[in-house]
């Protein structure tokens, strides 16, 4: 059986889908890949089943309804560590997120619990992006830094490789935040465990294909689930 699982969540990504599949099965032939979708309308998820067609190391979890990237992931999670995967990665399915990085953040995953591909630490970049994204994310991760006393540069980035005995030792189920705000609990909760967090400089491209998911509430809710956390702690 595969080390790895790659965690592939979808929602209406029909124009990018096959593409990004393709490249991750080139960059990472030995892992298993796991395609999530909340049940697209435009037919992303038909095309996964097609696509993992013939292909044991690709399979589909199909959900319901759209509960957004946070509940996508820890469905993911809960698949890795019932089968017995050693690593699972998060990887966006817009191409944002090179597959070619992957086997060097596998790598360093082996003496990390968490690797995060990081824009924000040095030989790190983003393409496409105008100002106001970049202002957004370089002032949301400053203040979580600040506000949790994270040494985290990109707390957060979504693209990562966890390890699966990481992820196993934190309360999955009181998991509850999204978007943004799931990727800094899920990083917040490992380095306040004393788990090992290291960050790999990559290079994030915008989207070329659909739209982007990050709207004004996501923001909102980052914003405020860090205040509470940085003043009364995590539950």
């Amino acid at each position: 059986m595969a080390e790895t699982l790659v965690v592939l969540p979808t929602y209406n990504e029909i124009e990018s889908l096959q593409n990004v599949l393709g490249r991750i099965r080139q960059s990472v032939p030995q892992a298993d890949v796991l395609i999530v979708d909340d049940s697209s309308p435009d037919g992303t998820g038909e095309l996964a089943d097609r696509l993992a067609v013939g292909d044991v190391g690709i399979s589909v979890l199909h959900r319901a309804k759209k509960e957004g990237l946070g509940r996508a992931y820890l469905a993911g999670f809960a698949h890795a560590l019932q089968h017995g995967y050693r690593f699972v990665v998060e990887i966006d399915a817009d191409g944002s997120h090179d597959p070619a990085d992957l086997p060097a953040m596998l790598l360093q995953a082996a003496h990390a619990d968490l690797v995060i591909g990081s824009r924000w630490v040095t030989g790190g970049s983003v393409r496409n992006w105008p100002w106001m994204r970049q202002a957004i994310s370089r002032s949301g991760n400053a203040y979580a830094r600040a506000m949790l006393r994270s040494r985290i540069c990109d707390i957060t980035a979504g693209y990562r490789v966890y390890r699966a005995e990481a992820l196993r030792s934190l309360n999955l189920d009181s998991v509850s935040s999204d978007g943004y705000c799931f990727q800094v609990e899920l990083a917040f909760r490992l380095e306040k465990a004393g788990k090992r967090v290291e960050e790999y400089p990559i290079t994030f491209i915008e989207r070329a294909a659909g739209r982007s998911k990050m709207h004004p509430g996501i923001v909102a809710e980052a914003l405020y689930r860090v205040t509470v956390w940085g003043l009364f702690g995590l539950k």
